[in-house]
């Protein structure tokens, strides 16, 4: 009686492991996009890199061509005083960026988006609450996406690009192939550094160096507009960038 005991105990750990070890196979592999920077060339991209260029309507970067050309891009989801700060110095230096937004923003601060419309600037998609999507179904990403989409045409009259950037920067190939098939176009960058925390900005002179040192022909730079240091630095940035002969493009011109 003891064996037949142990033997179905034994029986029932292997079912369990067999399981357990399925899900994990069944587990699709998440992505976090990261670069390794190179100076003012074009930065070493991971492995990741390989696997976005496999699908239409995704960039990290666009490379050199004839001229000398940035895309500036923001991630934004709300306002801390620099957001206008930020909008002030794109309108004085007749620069156009691109602000992935969420829904807070929208909700709190809907005169200041609508400028940034009024204004040339791109409207994209950064999810509603900065969700990270890489295990989402097709439907599901459709309904996230959606429903800022709408909201953004509720409160604005207006449509929203549709540019989107994984919040963290965490894809996988599903998403990738999901936000392909609803017709959405995956922006990653080629340059960011850490500005996010408010509690502890970077100073100007370093941010401005880190910056400058890295800056290359083609590059997708991601900034968040709620860093005081940014909005300190920017008209020093736009017009440093200026004198190095670049001009500032926008994210409809790699997806023509």
């Amino acid at each position: 009686m003891k064996r037949q005991k142990l033997i179905i105990i034994l029986l029932a750990i292997v079912l369990m492991l067999m399981q357990f070890s399925l899900g994990v196979c069944a587990v699709e592999p998440e992505y976090n996009w990261f670069f390794k920077r190179n100076g003012d060339q074009r930065p070493q991209l991971t492995d990741g890199e390989r696997l976005i260029n496999g699908y239409n309507g995704v960039c990290v970067d666009r490379g050199c061509g004839d001229e000398k050309v940035i895309y500036i891009t923001f991630d934004v989801g709300y306002e801390n005083g620099n957001v206008e700060r930020i909008l002030d110095t794109l309108r004085a230096e007749d620069v156009r960026a691109a602000f992935f937004v969420l829904d807070n923003i929208i909700y709190k601060n809907i005169d200041l988006v609508n400028r940034m419309s009024e204004e040339g600037h791109l409207i994209c998609n950064h999810t509603c609450k900065h969700k990270n999507i890489s295990s989402y179904t097709e439907e599901q990403i459709k309904e996230e996406l959606g429903a800022l989409e709408a909201l953004y045409a509720e409160r604005t009259g207006k449509e929203m690009s549709r540019y989107f950037r994984f919040p963290e920067g965490r894809y996988s190939e599903s998403a990738l192939k999901h936000l392909n098939n609803l017709g959405y176009r995956s922006v990653f960058w080629s340059f960011a550094y850490d500005d996010w925390d408010n509690g502890r900005q970077p100073s100007p002179e370093r941010a401005i160096k880190k910056i400058l040192d890295n800056t290359h022909c083609g590059e997708i730079i991601l900034l968040h507009p709620t860093s005081a240091t940014n909005a300190e630095i920017m008209p020093t940035l736009i017009s440093k960038w200026k004198e190095m002969g670049y001009r500032f493009g926008t994210l409809d011109e790699i997806f023509m």
